[in-house]
Parts: structure tokens; sequence; C-alpha cells
């Protein structure tokens, strides 16, 4: 499982700095958020769905397989607004339910806009590391080595706690335990909740005293095996970001499909 998210092709945005490329993505998050108007959503959602495919470093069936789920994303989006949104031109109705030009509209906003959201947060995913995005806010954004190593430490505890996760349900299941009665169901908790509770508990401590004998809270300077620097890369991640998110306005303002303005109840 673990290497289905190893790219086949590393590129220039692998590459970029974790450090820069997150700022970037947030303000991309906000441009997203602040988009009031459907053609622009649109071209947004289109423009970082084609940078997805085209950046992730990942073959075309495995992006796809990935970006499935957006199609749930759009339609959990879109149709509470669609169904039960207000609007002045009622189409159809039919007890609570009643759609309209005004909620269709929006409904597609938003379903919309949530793919964009999608594409983005996957493409961020897809082409950066956890120990690389942790090393570089250590070593750019100055975030202190004992959360950084922390959030790192516990990344590597999950599979372990998933390991012994399995590892009990196959030692009640040959002893017969947790199963064939409802009252089993009652005994769940103690079953697994209360072992696996404990064992990540002695776990935790273990970590955490090995963790201050390394001096991990050291407040002096640290040096550090993997350096974040800052290369080309970085401007070409800018550069093509921002002119993804530039293009996918500009065309909203040349070639709008909707012409609806702004999606807002109240603008």
């Amino acid at each position: 499982m673990r290497e289905f998210f190893v790219p086949t092709r590393i590129n220039w945005l692998h590459r970029a700095n974790p450090a820069v490329k997150l700022p970037l993505f947030i303000l991309l998050f906000g441009v997203t958020v602040l988009t009031h108007r459907i053609d622009a959503s649109f071209y947004l959602a289109c423009v970082f769905l084609a940078l997805l495919f085209l950046a992730s470093g990942y073959p075309l069936w495995k992006t796809a397989l990935l970006a499935s789920g957006f199609a749930l994303a759009f339609a959990s989006a879109s149709l509470t607004m669609i169904l039960f949104g207000k609007g002045s031109e009622v189409w159809w109705s039919l007890g609570p339910i009643s759609i309209s030009k005004e909620s269709f509209y929006r409904g597609l906003h938003l379903g919309f806009r949530s793919i964009a959201f999608g594409c983005q947060g996957l493409l961020f995913v897809l082409t950066t590391s956890s120990t690389g995005l942790f090393y570089a806010l250590m070593q750019r954004l100055k975030l202190s080595p004992k959360y950084a190593y922390s959030f790192m430490a516990s990344l590597r505890l999950m599979p372990m706690a998933l390991d012994e996760l399995r590892i009990r349900r196959d030692a009640l299941s040959v002893r017969g335990a947790g199963r064939g009665s409802s009252a089993s169901l009652l005994r769940l908790p103690e079953l697994y909740a209360l072992p696996l509770l404990a064992q990540s508990i002695r776990r935790a401590q273990r970590t955490a005293v090995a963790m201050e004998v390394k001096r991990f809270d050291a407040g002096s300077r640290r040096t550090y095996y993997y350096s974040s620097p800052i290369t080309r890369n970085d401007g070409a991640a800018f550069l093509v970001l921002a002119g993804a998110a530039a293009a996918a306005l500009l065309l909203a303002h040349l070639l709008p499909l909707f012409a609806l303005g702004d999606m807002r109840m109240n603008p």
C-alpha cells in the first residue's frame, strides 16, 4: 500500500521547497474561498484538475483513481444546495424539495469549488513528503524541533498501531472471544480499546524519553542531515501555480460560460 503513493517521475513541483509550497497552496485555498462567480470556480476546477494530472508525477490511471472521489465531493456539495436552496424562479418542487434556477447554479458553484479544493490539496499531498515538509518547517519557518519530530514520530507509530490492532483481532479470533452474541459487542472496549490504549501510552512514554535524551527539545541551533534549500524549482512552482489561478480568473472574464455574476445569497 505504501508503494502506491510513490510517484513514477520526480518533477519541479516535487523538488520545490515545502516551506514555499505550503504558503502558495494556502493562498490558492484563499482565492478559491473568495471566488463567488460560477465561471471562475468552473475554470479553477478545470485548470487545477489538469495540473493535477500533468504535475503530480503519477500515472494517469492512478491519478484518475485518486481523483474519482471528487465526484462524490461534487455531488455532496451541490445536491444539498440544489434540492433545498432558496430561489425566486422555481423549476420544480415536491414537499420540502424545491429546485430553482438560483439554487441549481449555486449548487454547481459549490461543486466546482469543492473540486478545485480537492485538486489543490491532492496536488500538494502527492508532491510533498511528510519528512521533507517538517524539515522545511524547522529550517525555513523556525518550527520548534520538539513539535516537528513529535509529528514525524506519530506518523511512524501509526502503522505499528494498525499492526497491533490486527494482531489483537487475530488473537481474539483464535480464542473465540468478541463474537457470537450481542453481549460481546459491549465488551469491544474491554477487548480492544483498553489494551491498545495502554500499549500506545507505553510506547509514547518511551518515545518521549528517547527524544528528551537526544535533546530534541534543545533551544540551541541544530544541524540537519537533510537540508531544505531554496532553488529555482521554487520560482517555477510560484509561477506555475500563480499562473494557473490567474489563467482561470482571466478565462472566467473573457469566456464566461454562465455569465451569472455573484453567486452569494446576498451579494
